[in-house]
């Protein structure tokens, strides 16, 4: 009895080492097939990057150190850039709080559903100047809205959508929000499928109501992937909104100033203004901010997933 117990300690460390040669074979191998595609983007992106912050620093290319971040944050305009940005991190909660309702109301509807689906994530796939064409003719003055609006008997409510400097930013939210929630609702009801129906059902017998069902037992179990979605909504605000702004406002980021945002400040820095350092350094801004959101995300994705084995 004791000559088996020692013949099979003896095999299983025997065994350990082979098991660790093999999977650290296996990462080797692994490595080499991905070097390639790797250095490529190393080089791409670590070059693009490297450059931008060497011209941050420069003019004419002399080094002046600190001297462009001076101009940029101290100017006005860059200032309105990013308090429209920031407004616009407000509509984040909006969108994650449509794709959790779309995606619930579409896991519980039994018929036609794939119908429904492709209907809500049909607005992700057109191309941002293409909606943003499409509704800045139906936000205009006498556009289709207004039309419509009038023909109701509802003339009051009638603006100057993207004329009035007050709401030309919300009018353009509203677009960005039917655009960006096809994406989140796809996201979360993939992963609401794939959740144990047992725990449903289970919920159910138990008499849970619908809003209690998954505000309680859904919602947590894919808080990781609301997360997700949040982080990457709240990185399209502050720098993924060039497109929409761009084509609706001709440009300009107009009225005045009403609708400007960071990607624009850079694009009129760079090919309005003839200024390059100055946008390289306002990119370095936008970039840096980014990156906070990246971290962040990973940091709370890493707090939430240590809850979830700690419980």
């Amino acid at each position: 009895m004791k000559l088996k117990q020692d013949t099979r300690k003896s095999s299983t460390n025997a065994g350990a080492p082979k098991g660790r040669q093999r999977s650290r074979r296996d990462a080797r191998e692994a490595l080499y097939w991905i070097l390639p595609a790797g250095l490529v983007v190393l080089f791409v992106f670590g070059y693009s990057i490297v450059s931008l912050f060497t011209q941050a620093f420069r003019y004419d290319g002399d080094w002046i150190g600190f001297e462009n971040f001076y101009i940029v944050l101290t100017d006005s305009l860059f200032h309105t850039a990013i308090a429209h940005n920031t407004l616009l991190l407000l509509v984040v909660p909006i969108l994650v709080a449509c794709a959790f309702l779309f995606a619930v109301l579409l896991f519980e509807t039994r018929r036609g559903m794939r119908f429904y689906r492709a209907s809500v994530f049909l607005p992700y796939v057109l191309p941002i100047p293409v909606i943003a064409v499409v509704f800045g003719q139906i936000y205009q003055l006498h556009g289709a809205l207004n039309v419509f609006l009038q023909s109701i008997g509802l003339d009051p409510i009638a603006q100057d959508w993207l004329g009035d400097p007050k709401i030309a930013l919300g009018t353009m939210s509203t677009v960005i929000i039917w655009k960006e929630v096809g994406f989140g609702v796809i996201l979360l009801l993939a992963h609401i499928i794939s959740l144990p129906q047992e725990v449903f059902e289970a919920a159910r017998i138990d008499g849970a109501g619908f809003f209690r069902m998954h505000w309680s037992v859904t919602r947590p179990q894919i808080l990781n992937t609301i997360i997700f979605y949040t982080v990457i909504e709240a990185i399209t605000m502050v720098s993924w909104v060039f497109n929409y702004v761009f084509v609706m406002s001709n440009g300009l980021g107009g009225p005045g100033s009403s609708t400007m945002v960071s990607e624009l400040y850079i694009y009129r820095a760079a090919f309005q203004n003839r200024a390059p350092e100055l946008a390289a350094t306002a990119a370095v801004l936008l970039f840096l901010a980014t990156l906070v959101l990246v971290v962040a995300f990973f940091r709370i994705q890493r707090k939430s997933i240590s809850g979830t084995f700690a419980k």
